[in-house]
């Protein structure tokens, strides 16, 4: 296990600075992930990590020692890329201790490594086979399990499962956060997927154009995010923005008006003006609904009901406004539904026209019907 830290980095190539000054601490036996979209720099940081790419300016420290300059072999890591990277005419075993033999490590010792890697990831039956008669998971345990037998002070993952189909996906998620548990060390995992991050991290850190955005445990992210980005990133469906203003503010309370035509007071913890423009971030699964007519909250048209087993989720648009509601109640809205939906005020966060969070309620009083503290119109 070791400590990482990223002290004040800069990454350019040629005259495009992908990665601007950033700097991270991942503690000891951390198992972190970097998540963001396509070419916001997470896979770049990582094989800075690893010695693959070097930087143009700052520090990566391993256990206090500045590695900046080092060579990959002599930086302890060890690194799962996203392509299986496996040799196809050596069978498991030997592709599991190849690494081990480059070393020169005795020939005793890696069959023992091998043979302690393989039980972990359940390979021992399969280590006489060639990786041509292997499923895709059983490739990408193979691959974890070259990097498991270096005993690495860093277990670096580059987007390891995203060549999986998706039940794949998942039992490998499962894998992995097993061997995360036994192998107690220090983990780096890049993901663009935020399911993926959400399941597996201590924390996540995400990055957008060379920047981090926010770092923090999972339900900090979801329930606190620092920024719009964030909060629709985190998420699946994304969290429903609204258009609003500010039109009155007293006693720590701020009355929203949206511009689909309801209202929404809502407790602050940061000055507003009255007048100033925000957006209103609600998760689908904080919105109340019924499928009944009622007086006093904003009536909408379903124009799209997916039904997804245990979820259903319901589409609403209002003008330019757009809103997805998760029903896991089974009260089973159907197309062209009118439905009465409200805005619970300690669901609602509040951001302002830079985007950054100017108030999060909190979350354990949301109400599970809709609130006569949400005014609007019949659509």
């Amino acid at each position: 296990m070791a400590t990482l830290s990223i002290d004040r980095i800069t990454k350019r190539f040629g005259a495009l600075t992908v990665i601007p000054e950033l700097s991270l601490t991942v503690p000891d036996g951390e198992f972190c992930v970097l998540v963001g979209p396509s070419g916001c720099g997470k896979s770049t940081l990582l094989r800075i990590i690893a010695g693959l790419e070097p930087i143009n300016s700052g520090r990566i420290l391993i256990d206090g020692v500045d590695m900046s300059g080092a060579e990959p072999p002599e930086r302890g890591v060890a690194m799962v890329f996203q392509s299986y990277a496996l040799y196809p005419h050596m069978d498991v075993g030997r592709n599991i201790g190849f690494g081990l033999e480059i070393a020169h490590t005795p020939r005793q010792e890696i069959t023992a490594r091998v043979g302690a890697a393989a039980e972990k990831l359940r390979l021992s039956s399969y280590l006489r086979r060639k990786p041509r008669e292997l499923s895709g998971g059983q490739r990408q345990r193979v691959a974890i399990g070259r990097a498991i037998t270096r005993k690495p002070k860093l277990f670096l993952l580059d987007e390891p499962l995203s060549n999986l189909d998706a039940a794949l996906r998942v039992g490998m998620r499962v894998e992995i956060a097993r061997l995360k548990a036994e192998l107690a060390s220090t983990m780096i995992y890049v993901t663009h997927d935020q399911v993926e991050a959400m399941t597996l991290a201590d924390r996540i850190v995400v990055m957008n154009g060379g920047r981090i955005e926010q770092v923090g445990t999972p339900l900090d992210l979801y329930e606190r995010p620092a920024n719009l980005f964030v909060a629709g990133f985190i998420g699946s469906p994304a969290m429903n923005f609204l258009k609003g203003r500010v039109t009155a503010c007293a006693n720590g309370i701020a009355t929203v008006s949206l511009a689909l035509g309801s209202s929404v007071d809502i407790p602050v913890s940061s000055p507003v003006e009255i007048g100033q423009e925000v957006t209103l971030g609600i998760r689908p699964e904080h919105i109340p609904f019924s499928v009944e007519e009622m007086s006093g909250v904003f009536m909408a048209k379903a124009s799209m009901v997916e039904m997804l087993g245990s979820d259903t989720f319901i589409y609403v648009r209002q003008g330019e406004e757009n809103l997805v509601i998760r029903d896991s109640q089974g009260r089973r809205a159907r197309t062209g539904d009118r439905i009465a939906i409200s805005f619970p005020s300690t669901a609602c966060h509040l951001f302002d026209q830079a985007g950054l969070l100017i108030s999060a309620g909190p979350k354990e009083n949301i109400a599970a019907q809709p609130s006569a503290r949400a005014h609007g119109k019949a659509s």
